[in-house]
Parts: C-alpha cells; structure tokens; sequence
C-alpha cells in the first residue's frame, strides 16, 4: 500500500516536472519556422527565440503580429503567448514583421539581416498597393530590386524574357498604361544595367532610400471620428500622428510631431491627445473598437521612445553594432575589390586565352594555307617542268621546222631563179611573138593591098567580060551573069589577165569609259544616346515624359490624381527624392527657433479644430 502511494507520488512529480509544450509556426517575409513553446512562456521568451535563430540583434524595429477577428494584434512582451486571444489550433501562427519603421534606413539599420527583412516587407507593401508608389519610381524600385536577386547585369545571361515570371510593379501601374510585359522589362532593365557593381545589402538600401520618400510608408492608418462625427483617417509613424481626409491617404490635413505631444492616451473608445503646450486644449477623437484604441497607443508609445532615442547619443550596444558594421562593411567592400580583381584578372586571363586561342585557330590557318600553297607549287613545278618538256620539243620541233623552212628557202630560191630564166624566155618569146606579130601585120596589109589590086583587076575583068557578052548577047542573045564576092576580116583576141589585190584594213575601237571613284565618309560613333543621370529626379521625370503618352487617362485611381496634383504643387509628407538630408534633431535648434516651430504649429492646429 505504501509502495503504491510512493510509486503514485513519484510519478505524479515526474509528470508535473515534464513541462507542458504546443507548436509555434513564425512565418518571416522569406522563411518559415516552427519551435515547441512551453506553456508558460511569454511573449517576449518567443520573441527572443525567434531573433536568435534569424541572427537578429535590431530587435527594438519588430514584433510578432496576429490577426484577432479580421483585427491586426501585436504579441504583447510581458504577457503569455497563450493568454493572449489567439487561435487555440495548433500551430499558432505569427508573422514575424517590422512593427516601427525608421525615419532614416541608411543611418539607423545596421545589420544586414534587418535591412534585408524591411527590403522585403516594403517591396511586398509596394506590390500589393498598401504603399502607393508613382509608376515612375515603381519602375527605378523594380530595378534595384533584379539587383539584388541577380546580381550585375550580364547581357548573355539575362535574356529578353528573363523577368517574364518576376512580379515587380503593382497591377495599378501596369493597367495604367498601354504598354506589353516586354516593354516594361526593357524600362527595368535599362535602369538595372546601370547598378553594375552594387552587392545585394547595397541595392536593398538603395531601394529603401527612395521607398522611405513614399507618402505612406511607414504609416498605420485607423479609421476615427471627430467630436462632429465627421469621418478622418489617424495616420502614426515614426514622425508623429497625422489627420487625413478618407479620400487623401497621401497628404495630412494637419501632423503632431512626437516632440509636441505631452500625453496620448484611450478610456474606451476615446482617444485623447495632449499637446505639450498646456494652453492648448486636449484633442479627442473616437475609434470604431477598443481594441483598435490599444493598437494604436501601443504604436504611439513605440514610435515615441524610438523618436527620443533617435535623438540621444547611441547606446554601447549601438555603437558596438555600428562599429562591427562598419568593420564588417570594411571587410565586405575589401572582399568585394579583391573579388573584382580576381574578376578582372580572370577576364583578362580569359581575354588572353581566346587571343592564344584565335591566334592558334589562325596559325592554323595560315599552316593550311601554306600547306595547299606547297601543294599548289608543287603541282605548279610539277606543271612547270612538263610545261618545259613539253617546250624543249616544241623547240626541237621549231627547229626541225626552221632546217624545213631553210631548205624549202632554197627551193624557193632556186625556183625563183629558174622562173627569172623562165621569165626572161617568156620575155624573149614575147619580143619574137610581137616581131612576129608585126611581120604579120606587115603581111596582112600587103596581101590587103594585093587583094585590092585583085579586086581591081577582077573587077577590070568582069568589066571587060560584060562588055564582051553584052557585045556577044547583042549578037546571040542577051544574058547577063553575076557572082556575089564576099570578104571576111579576123582579129586576134588579147585576153589579158587582170590582178585585183584586195587589202583588208583592221579597225579598232577605242571606248572611252569614265571610271567614277566611290568616297564614303566614315563617321565617327555617337555617344551614348542618354547619360547616367546625376540626379534621381531627373531619372524619374526621364522615364515619366517617356510613358505618359502611353497613360490611360480613363483608368487612373485617386491615389494617381493625387500624385499628379501633389507634384505639380511640390508638396509631399517628406519632399526628399529631390533633397535627401535627415530630419531635424530637437537639439539642433536652438531655443528661439524652437519656440517659434512650436508657436506657429501650435496656431495652425488651433485654426484646424477650431474649424473642425
């Protein structure tokens, strides 16, 4: 029996001594992790937990939220988790997230990891419209933001069409002009050529540096009512608390810097504001939810005690933060320069190499090429020495042809001297023939003239005939006879032979072709059509002119109205993208400046619920 009562008693000790544990999931902006809690932990033992496995020690920017009924809650540091009014299933969820936002990101985040976490939570507030943006500067933010996912530009890797999956404008933007996803990368790529050289920790500050110029980074807004019921908006950061209209979440109808309010307070549903100055009197507004109230002091009481710190020397922590950043940034930027030289070098080593490389290909070349001339020349030799053979019995040829042509001359001239004996016995025969000829002309005019004498003495014949018949018809009978004489002449045909030489003349023509020469002038390279601008506005107004003929005016949102009239009237709640400088210190002003600051806020928030 007393066995069992110790066997009881010890388990039960045993069970009380194993602590009590349930699941937590924390979801960061790029991870996500799980812890086993125990019971009895507060908010602030998760809390460290979570900023010792991120590494994180600017723990004073971040909370841990949760959502109570469609209602945004901070886990509380001196509370329970499990006290607070969170979902009992297990995991419960928080969402680790910066709760206070910084008035200057380059000068008060110092780690890494911290500027990497608001890097991501104001790109996201970005995108999802949360922080209105100008399409513009969503455009420059969108570029350092490639940055710093891909590092430097490099045209042969990052191809037309390689942030055809990356969500980097607002919908608003993109539905505001009339322009394709291709023409947008092209504006982004543009501006992200120019970054070359920045690491990723320098492009997520380059991209906070111009997001924290934004009008409504940084701001909580609440839904309030005046003491008229008229219908406002409570704006808290890290500033002050500001009064918008519903319609204007841009610029405030009136601010209260943290330097001027004395007390912010809540009793229910009634917010109350007192100014430092006494004689003023206390401000009240109401809110929908008392748990809204709540929020909104815890954000005032932070946003204060940061704005005070800000302005007091930095803790030791600080300062021992700051200066390992500083070595850290050191260290980095030396890792970076021997990285480039090592870069360099290995670019060079890589230029040479292909030089070697493409000199070889063109030793190799130049060795074909002079290989196939050997060849050529050889068969030219080859050519060359049957050509000479071939020559050398032409030669031989020739000269069995001139010993031909020299005995053929003797012929010829042996000929020849028999046709000149030949010639000169023609010519003797000719002589004999024409002596001959003219004793026959001789002959033939003798024997005419003979025959004359014939015919002559035939005709005294005839006659003496006739008369003797004519005398013998009278006596007999009378009969006459006569007989026709005929003469004939025949000539000797002379053929002579006629030579007709005929000469032909060869006629060239010459023409005349006028030979115009070509001159081209070559023109030296332009300059780059568009320099780096010096200064950020000038990119921004840059690339505003470029797509405002592409806007669609019929789907611009308020908000864009709102820009447009705030640009052109050069009011904005921080006006910096043309002047980036710090926020005044209220040490730095001296006490009649600050009275007067203080004098001339004070009448104007006078004026302003006097009207309200």
């Amino acid at each position: 029996m007393a066995g069992a009562i110790a066997s009881r008693m010890s388990f039960s000790s045993l069970k009380r001594k194993q602590p009590k544990t349930f699941t937590v999931r924390i979801i960061t902006m790029d991870a996500e992790m799980e812890f086993n809690c125990e019971v009895k932990w507060k908010g602030k033992d998760l809390f460290d937990l979570v900023c010792r496995t991120l590494g994180l020690r600017e723990t004073w920017f971040f909370g841990l939220q949760y959502m109570i009924k469609d209602t945004m809650a901070w886990l509380k540091m001196d509370k329970k988790v499990l006290d607070h009014d969170v979902p009992k299933e297990e995991p419960v969820t928080f969402h680790f997230l910066a709760k206070f936002y910084p008035e200057n990101a380059e000068d008060e985040l110092v780690q890494d990891i911290t500027q990497h976490l608001f890097f991501l939570q104001v790109k996201k507030q970005i995108l999802d419209e949360k922080i209105s943006c100008p399409p513009e500067a969503s455009v420059l933010l969108a570029s350092y933001a490639v940055q710093a996912k891909y590092g430097d530009y490099d045209p042969t890797v990052h191809k037309r069409g390689f942030l055809a999956q990356e969500e980097l404008l607002p919908k608003r933007v993109i539905n505001l002009y009339q322009m394709t996803p291709e023409m947008w990368e092209e504006r982004i790529t543009a501006w992200y050529g120019q970054h070359r050289g920045r690491a990723r920790d320098e492009a997520e500050m380059e991209y906070l540096k111009i997001a924290q110029d934004l009008e409504m980074y940084g701001v909580n807004y609440f839904a309030i009512r005046n003491k008229k019921g008229t219908e406002l908006l409570l704006g808290v950061d890290a500033l002050g608390l500001h009064i918008y209209d519903m319609e204007n979440r841009l610029t405030p109808k009136i601010s209260f810097p943290w330097n001027e309010i004395r007390n912010v307070s809540y009793s229910d549903k009634e917010f109350t504001i007192k100014p430092l100055d006494k004689k003023i009197d206390v401000f009240k507004f109401n809110s929908s939810k008392l748990r809204v109230n709540k929020l909104i002091l815890q954000l005032c009481i932070g946003n204060h005690d940061l704005f005070m710190r800000r302005r007091k020397a930095d803790s030791l922590e600080v300062q021992q933060m700051k200066a390992q950043a500083r070595e850290e940034k050191a260290r980095k930027q030396m890792e970076r320069q021997r990285l480039a030289r090592e870069k360099q070098m290995r670019e060079e080593a890589e230029r040479t190499r292909d030089e070697l490389e493409r000199r070889l290909l063109q030793l190799k070349d130049e060795a074909t090429m002079a290989n196939e001339a050997l060849m050529r020349s050889e068969e030219t030799a080859d050519l060359l020495a049957e050509k000479a053979q071939i020559t050398e019995e032409e030669a031989k040829l020739l000269a069995q042809k001139a010993a031909e042509a020299e005995q053929e001359m003797q012929r010829i001239k042996a000929t020849a001297i028999r046709t000149e004996e030949e010639k000169r016995l023609m010519e003797q025969k000719v002589l004999e023939a024409e002596m001959l000829a003219l004793k026959m002309a001789e002959e033939s005019e003798r024997r005419a003239k003979e025959a004359d004498q014939l015919k002559q003495d035939l005709q005294e014949a005839r006659d003496s005939e006739r008369r003797a018949k004519q005398k013998l018809l009278e006596i007999t009978s009378k009969s006459s006879y006569t007989q026709p004489m005929n003469s004939g002449s025949t000539a000797l045909p002379a053929d002579m032979p006629t030579f007709n030489l005929i000469s032909e003349s060869l006629s060239f023509d010459f023409k005349d072709t006028d030979m115009k020469r070509l001159s081209m002038e070559i023109e030296k390279e332009k300059v780059e059509y568009m320099e780096k601008s010096k200064h950020l506005q000038e990119q921004l107004n840059e690339l505003k002119t470029e797509i405002e003929a592409l806007k669609l005016k019929e789907r611009e949102t308020a908000m864009d109205i709102l820009h447009s009239e705030n640009n052109e009237r050069g009011s904005s709640k921080h006006n910096t993208i043309k002047k980036v400088s710090l926020k005044p210190r209220a040490e730095d002003l001296s006490a009649f400046e600050t009275f007067q600051l203080t004098l001339q806020s004070t009448k104007s928030r006078v004026a302003f619920f006097e009207e309200l």
